[in-house]
């Protein structure tokens, strides 16, 4: 099964402030807010939610299609993508500018303010998806992630006149994105990625009811933090898988990209709505125990022992015929 993965791809400043947002917020005052947080520290690392959904699929042994629009300092990241397994033989380099910017704050609590700039990611709208598409063969599922607003349109576009599967995942760009831009994206998606909050803000954006959006798509996929993650499907009862416990909770950045690339994975194996939640659940663990969003490290006989903890040996033995010996390495 051959994934594209469209999105952005950036660097990550992450940063930790030791107390809580809502301690400095006033009630009463908050139509003028102006604050600043001091933080502890800066650690700068790969990021972007397309970049971040390529690099696990990458570390469970796939070979995913990352579909992009990057700066001219991309030569190191491309090094690093190509080591861990993504195809990047379609991203856009950009001859004037640099790749985008994501800039983050994490208060003790996990809450985030965050700011993204976008850079490079506005010639993303230059893509042909139809030339990629015949280049490589064919794709059988397009996920069409956070991205430059008009390129995540073209690109829904584009999926439907060509025949190509969708995922839609609109993410962070919901904040953007106005109510008949979102229904362009999202009707007539196979998957809808999103978290509780994030539908939330869809419905209210697009004035359909909860049932009204779920007729929109075929599966919608809901994360729900720490209570894992629901899978409803028409026609079949919804599923809820819950959450691997985890050793340490470090920083919530890339988790849910994280969750969408084992569940991609295990779409592409095969695998069943659940099995996949789960596998996503599981490379979304790793993630919040590690700092950086492509940064967690594994191999496989850790990652199968984590895995059959947290879900069983049934649930392990349907995985494991599929992991890559190598993976994680």
């Amino acid at each position: 099964m051959k994934v594209a993965v469209a999105g952005s791809v950036g660097r990550d400043h992450l940063m930790t402030f030791p107390g809580k947002f809502t301690d400095s917020l006033v009630a009463g005052s908050l139509a003028n807010v102006s604050l600043s947080f001091l933080v502890d520290n800066l650690d700068i690392h790969r990021g972007g939610c397309a970049a971040n959904i390529a690099f696990g699929m990458g570390a469970l042994g796939l070979n995913p299609l990352l579909v992009a629009a990057v700066g001219k300092d991309w030569a190191d990241y491309n090094d690093w993508l190509l080591r861990h397994g993504v195809n990047t033989e379609h991203v856009r380099i950009s001859k004037d500018l640099y790749t985008a910017t994501f800039i983050v704050t994490t208060d003790e609590e996990l809450n985030q303010i965050a700011s993204f700039f976008p850079g490079a990611m506005s010639e993303a709208r230059e893509l042909d998806i139809e030339s990629i598409a015949q280049e490589e063969g064919g794709i059988d599922l397009f996920l069409i992630g956070p991205d430059d607003p008009e390129a995540m349109i073209r690109h829904s576009h584009a999926a439907r006149r060509l025949g190509i599967p969708m995922a839609a995942d609109p993410s962070q760009q919901l904040a953007r994105m106005d109510g008949d831009s979102v229904k362009e994206l999202v009707v007539g998606a196979k998957y809808l990625f999103l978290n509780e909050y994030e539908l939330a803000l869809m419905l209210q954006k697009t004035g359909w009811s909860d049932a009204e959006l779920f007729d929109q798509v075929q599966v919608r996929v809901v994360t729900l933090g720490a209570k894992g993650a629901r899978i409803e499907e028409h026609g079949q009862p919804a599923i809820t898988v819950a959450a691997p416990a985890e050793i340490a909770k470090v920083d919530p950045t890339g988790v849910g990209d994280s969750f969408r690339s084992g569940f991609l994975a295990g779409l592409s194996w095969g695998l069943n709505h659940e099995r996949c939640a789960q596998l996503g659940s599981m490379i979304a663990t790793f993630c919040l125990e590690t700092k950086g969003t492509q940064e967690y490290l594994f191999n496989r006989e850790e990652f199968m022992a984590r895995f059959e903890e947290a879900y069983g040996g049934q649930a392990a033995n349907e995985v494991s015929q599929h992991i890559n010996p190598r993976m994680g390495l």
